[in-house]
């Protein structure tokens, strides 16, 4: 591995980048809000990646962005990068069924067996499913032999988080390092002297598992209230524990609901944090724990660039999110070739861009923030 210095991620990418409320950072494209209506998008609801309402979103953006920088040019072919086979390939093959275009997705996820990919299309979209971030050279030469040759005709998707920047496998332990940071912070302020972190440890240690995504919905917002709640002693992890696995409770909502039947016991200041939480689910809002992806923005970027030029790459991949190197590297020669690079992340915008205070004291968004690229 090799440190190659300080970037960003809008050094290749520019602003062609959206968060999970689907606006675009390039100002010249339009709002979700203003795109409602022609995808066919109810009021207030903000698809999730893997949703084909947001590839009917997507797909519009990429076509806008396509008309401004080569009007008369059509999109025909799509390329997707990114790191999990289910999320990311169900959002490549919907991609490719609204767009009508031919496709193949790089689906990488660092692992200690020697280099090797496999190829599969459950979708009847070829999957190049591949062990190293290094084969990404190898991958330009597949698109190619599968009929998709990327030029000024395609349009190539960056997934952000855990592929561009914190590589699966590589260096993504960091970027779920500032999560769990800024749940422990923003449970620890809140509680202040009463907070016991082995009580909070124990609930997040246990809850985070895939044994209990369908009570969480595998929705940390969700969870570090739920840890909120087990922390402040109104609701007993062990109790709670054996509730889910009885079925006696089985969802979020059931749960957010049975606490504000309780919400009389809970001093003032937690007490109005949860009005505000219930009446955010309520609404729909899928991010309702604003304080907690505040944080979380803040504990991201203080692991972007964080450490001196000189430094190690095994010591940048185990204290910073670095920029994946294979992908920069690749994406800037697609680029050169005509290509229309479109970054996606389903990180809450709350988590990923800075407040106005934090942007005049200097703070930028997760992809225009600098940090180590590092590779092979």
């Amino acid at each position: 591995m090799r440190n190659y210095g300080l970037t960003a991620v809008a050094d290749f990418l520019g602003d062609r980048m959206v968060y999970r409320n689907l606006d675009a950072a390039d100002a010249r494209l339009p709002r979700l809000a203003e795109l409602r209506a022609a995808v066919g998008l109810a009021d207030n609801a903000i698809p999730r990646k893997s949703a084909p309402e947001y590839a009917r979103v997507v797909v519009r953006l990429l076509r806008l962005a396509r008309a401004l920088d080569a009007p008369g040019t059509p999109l025909t072919r799509l390329v997707f990068i990114g790191d999990t086979r289910l999320n990311d390939g169900a959002a490549f093959a919907n991609l490719c069924r609204v767009g009508d275009w031919p496709g193949v997705a790089f689906i990488g996820a660092e692992q200690p067996a020697s280099a090797q990919a496999e190829v599969v299309a459950p979708d009847g979209y070829p999957l190049y499913l591949a062990n190293r971030w290094t084969l990404l050279a190898d991958f330009d030469a597949f698109c190619r032999q599968q009929g998709v040759p990327v030029d000024e005709h395609t349009a190539v998707i960056l997934d952000l988080d855990k592929t561009t920047l914190g590589a699966r496998g590589r260096n993504d332990h960091v970027i779920d390092a500032a999560r769990v940071a800024a749940v422990r912070r923003t449970v620890g302020e809140l509680l202040g002297a009463a907070f016991d972190p082995d009580r909070f440890e124990a609930a997040y240690a246990q809850l985070n598992q895939p044994e209990f995504h369908p009570f969480t919905a595998d929705n940390q917002d969700y969870l570090a209230y739920i840890c909120l709640i087990v922390s402040s002693g109104l609701w007993a992890r062990e109790t709670l524990v054996a509730d889910v696995r009885a079925g006696r409770m089985t969802a979020f909502a059931q749960f957010l609901a049975a606490v504000h039947a309780r919400a009389a016991a809970l001093p003032a200041d937690l007490r109005a944090l949860h009005t505000d939480i219930h009446a955010r689910v309520q609404a729909g809002d899928p991010t309702p724990f604003k304080a907690f992806r505040y944080t979380e923005y803040r504990e991201t970027v203080a692991r972007m660039g964080a450490l001196p030029a000189t430094a190690a790459p095994e010591d940048l991949l185990a204290r910073e999110i670095c920029l994946t190197h294979e992908v920069r590297e690749q994406a800037m020669a697609w680029r050169d070739r005509g290509a229309l690079l479109f970054g996606l992340s389903d990180k809450p915008d709350e988590a990923s861009i800075p407040s106005d205070a934090l942007r005049a004291a200097g703070y930028k968004p997760i992809h225009q923030t600098p940090t180590h690229a590092v590779g092979a």
